[in-house]
């Protein structure tokens, strides 16, 4: 059986149905769901996972695509994503990955699976390979696609004070007129994470560039006296 086909029936084994439009609607999702929680989901995985253990980079990324873009169910695209991160695959995280994961940034299209993706994988190509990632964050940044611009605002969001600070402005810069919850909201994120290493540079770029309402709040929402 595929590796598709053991994803979907461990998915649909750990179900529990009663839970699936309870998820669905909080999730605001157009794509039903199973009714699988995190950790039974997990559990599952990491059975499958290890069951059919793949030989190659290509192979992996065809997996990875084939579960994503076959998926019925969300938590099929979660499971396509937790498979990006598994431990035997680590060493295939390389810039052959990037197209990959725009894909799935551009057909995800939503939060519970963009930003996995923004900071957990974009980023860490980024700490591999600034030197070609930093141009291509810029470039996200200034993209039509509101799921680009929020993986390249979000990128850095675990890297505390190896933050390129130079390059989170610039990614935040073009999407400080966009009104969208999601870019504003990303705006927050970002400058609230790295604001846990430099509150008084977060607070002065604020202050400067008259950051106001939601990505102010976000940002400062930790800040000693803001």
């Amino acid at each position: 059986m595929s590796l598709v086909k053991e994803v979907r029936l461990a998915l649909t084994e750990a179900a529990d149905p009663s839970k699936a439009a309870g998820m669905r609607a909080y999730m605001k999702s157009e794509m039903p769901f199973l009714g699988v929680p995190a950790v039974p989901r997990r559990a599952a995985l990491r059975r499958v996972f290890a069951e059919h253990r793949l030989d190659s980079a290509p192979e992996w990324r065809r997996a990875v695509l084939a579960i994503w873009r076959e998926a019925e169910y969300r938590e099929e695209r979660y499971a396509a994503i937790e498979l990006t991160a598994h431990r035997f695959y680590r060493p295939w995280q390389t810039l052959y990955t990037v197209p990959m994961y725009e894909e799935m940034v551009v057909t995800g299209a939503w939060w519970d699976l963009v930003d996995e993706i923004a900071v957990h994988r974009v980023g860490t190509l980024l700490r591999l390979f600034p030197e070609s990632m930093r141009p291509l964050m810029l470039e996200w940044a200034r993209d039509g696609d509101l799921w680009k611009r929020r993986t390249a605002i979000l990128c850095q969001n675990s890297f505390k004070e190896r933050t390129d600070v130079g390059l989170l402005y610039a990614c935040i810069e073009p999407s400080l007129s966009d009104t969208d919850f999601f870019a504003r909201k990303a705006i927050g994120w970002a400058l609230r994470e790295y604001a846990k290493t430099n509150p008084g540079e977060v607070v002065r770029y604020v202050d400067h560039k008259r950051i106001t309402g939601l990505s102010r709040r976000e940002a400062l929402k930790n800040v000693p006296g803001d």
